[in-house]
């Protein structure tokens, strides 16, 4: 199944640009997924806003953005004043530093996405771009609009192309909980044996490693319910015998009655 392009704009670095689009390197499209019914009806349900003292749904343009600001108080934010304040282009990944690759840690990851070259034209300007960023071990740090929000985002040469990380926000990010003692003393024979035990269960990395059981499960489950619903289905009563009329039963009948009557012995 091909992947679905879901932004297209430009990569920029200086005055070499690049038309890119992006497509989501995940995908929860396998998941499964239920809808809420009624019990009674098997409709769905539908959710609405509702306001919280009247109970009575709120049109959407009655719907505002507000920061609570004090009990029952809000300051309030039509859409168009909160759109000012972000980027002014929305479409253009413009590459403002560069760090050393590997020096962002992990926890700052949040998701990946494919980059690549749009036309022809730019494959030149996009592979130039790569390339110096592997000849100087380094990854672009940028900013774009993404997901209705405006993100810092990575991007990393990998094989022919790019990877393109969304970065969580330094608020997103907490502390560590606490600070392991570094003078902890290990016991060497244990240490040897841990590594023993590590060795002989480290194997080749293969995806089935990370599959959800959870999703297995609940697919076998709904497999075992339409089967049981398809046996549960009543079987269909045959087509009962049109009447041909009174004259013609009777004749049967009385046809029955005489073979039946020469099989008895005479009186």
């Amino acid at each position: 199944m091909a992947r679905q392009t879901f932004w297209k704009g430009y990569l920029k670095l200086s005055l070499v640009t690049a038309a890119v689009s992006l497509t989501p390197a995940t995908t929860e499209s396998n998941k499964v997924r239920f809808h809420v019914l009624n019990r009674q009806t098997k409709n769905r349900v539908e959710s609405r806003y509702v306001d919280s003292v009247t109970h009575k749904p709120v049109a959407d343009r009655d719907q505002v953005k507000g920061y609570p600001r004090g009990e029952d108080d809000y300051v309030m934010l039509e859409d168009e004043e909160i759109e000012e304040v972000g980027l002014e282009s929305t479409r253009t990944i413009d590459i403002d530093t560069f760090v050393p690759r590997g020096s962002i840690d992990w926890i700052w990851y949040d998701k990946p996405h494919f980059l690549a070259p749009e036309d022809k034209v730019g494959v030149e300007a996009f592979c130039v771009i790569r390339e110096a960023m592997k000849a100087n071990d380094v990854v672009g740090i940028a900013r774009l609009v993404l997901y209705r929000r405006e993100r810092a985002v990575l991007l990393e040469p990998q094989g022919k192309g790019i990877v393109l990380w969304t970065l969580r926000y330094g608020d997103e990010v907490r502390e560590p909980a606490a600070e392991l003692d570094s003078n902890t003393e290990i016991d060497s024979k244990l240490l040897t044996l841990m590594k023993q035990l590590v060795k002989e269960e480290t194997k080749d990395w293969s995806p089935a490693m990370v599959q959800d059981p959870i999703q297995k499960r609940l697919k076998s489950m709904i497999r075992n319910k339409q089967k049981s619903l398809k046996q549960a289905v009543p079987a269909k009563k045959p087509a009962p015998v049109k009447s041909t009329g009174n004259v013609v039963n009777i004749m049967d009948a009385l046809k029955k009655s005489l073979a039946a009557e020469d099989g008895k012995p005479s009186r």
